[in-house]
């Protein structure tokens, strides 16, 4: 059986950009949903305003405003619009789908950071889960409910 050795690493010899790499920010996790999108949120508490979604700017990945808007909107309505950063990763479901996803799971993250948010929060609808999905395809008909043309003759 091979011997192995143990190497002792001096960590005052690591250069500067591996350190920041090693170092592990605090943050808080949450997920949010809507329809088939899932967006998991992770807040740092010390920021400048940043929002990462799946590695991009908020700006690119959500190029409209309406966008942009939704998933700011519970950050906004708490007023911490400069205090907090936000790294997302989001997946399924279409573009509108993934903003209202990132919306709510900013609004339950905020949550973990403060649990007095929630009287600001739960009147707007940001924490509250939107169930609605598309409904099945029935058999005998069309789409869910649109019934073939009926002919009498």
């Amino acid at each position: 059986m091979p011997r192995t050795k143990k190497i002792e690493v001096d960590e005052n010899n690591i250069p500067d950009e591996e350190r920041k790499k090693r170092v592990r920010h605090s943050y808080l996790y949450a997920v949010g949903r809507r329809k088939t999108a899932i967006a998991r949120t992770r807040l740092y508490k010390k920021g400048e305003g940043k929002i990462v979604i799946n590695e991009k700017k908020l700006e690119t990945y959500f190029p409209t405003s309406e966008l942009q808007n939704i998933v700011k909107q519970p950050i906004v309505a708490v007023g911490k619009l400069k205090e907090l950063d936000f790294s997302i990763k989001v997946h399924g479901g279409g573009i509108k789908g993934q903003a209202e996803a990132v919306r709510h799971g900013i609004s339950r993250s905020l949550l973990l950071l403060e649990k007095d948010l929630r009287k600001t929060l739960k009147p707007l609808g940001y924490i509250k889960r939107d169930p609605r999905k598309k409904e099945r395809k029935k058999p005998g008909l069309k789409r869910a409910r649109r019934a073939p043309q009926f002919s009498k003759r």
